[in-house]
């Protein structure tokens, strides 16, 4: 089965954009996951991504994720409430540019409502920037979160490109 979707690119290219977003409480912390650890990577994906039909990476054995989170290029941040996990976003640097792109971003269900996601969003900007990158770019679709693409204009990103693509859901 294939089904339509409308893809929007957004970037932001300084710090000085950014409309920061205040934490939602200070029981919320966000850390680097550092060791890499595929298995809260693979977590996220499959419970964020289930309702927002995220299956590219649905096929990938135990071996493919340790490989993908133990590229240097590949940064892994969740964010937690206590010692309950909230949300997470993964980044892959391009050094060469001093580019990132966040790849993947998300809230638990749970934490919806809650102003996790445009405090999440915006701690990871930062972090990139202050980090050096000089351009932060993620891409979005109508088949994620309706609040999503509202969250990273609110945010200060701005879309650069919008397609529409067919996405064969076998």
């Amino acid at each position: 089965m294939k089904i339509n979707v409308d893809r929007s690119f957004l970037e932001i290219n300084s710090i000085s954009d950014l409309n920061h977003s205040k934490s939602p409480g200070s029981n919320f912390k966000i850390s680097q996951v550092d060791p890499p650890d595929f298995h809260l990577n693979k977590f996220f994906y499959k419970q964020i991504g289930k309702k927002h039909r995220w299956i590219d990476r649905l096929t990938w054995e135990d071996k493919k994720w340790i490989e993908y989170v133990e590229n240097p290029r590949i940064k892994t941040f969740i964010l937690k409430d206590n010692n309950s996990l909230a949300g997470y976003y993964e980044t892959i640097h391009d050094f060469d540019n001093n580019h990132s792109e966040i790849a993947y971003f998300g809230i638990l269900e749970e934490y919806f409502g809650k102003k996790c996601g445009g405090y999440l969003l915006s701690e990871a900007i930062k972090t990139l920037f202050e980090e050096g990158m000089t351009r932060v770019w993620l891409h979005t679709c109508s088949l994620d979160h309706e609040n999503a693409i509202k969250n990273y204009l609110a945010r200060g990103m701005q879309v650069f490109k919008s397609e529409k693509i067919n996405i064969d859901l076998n």
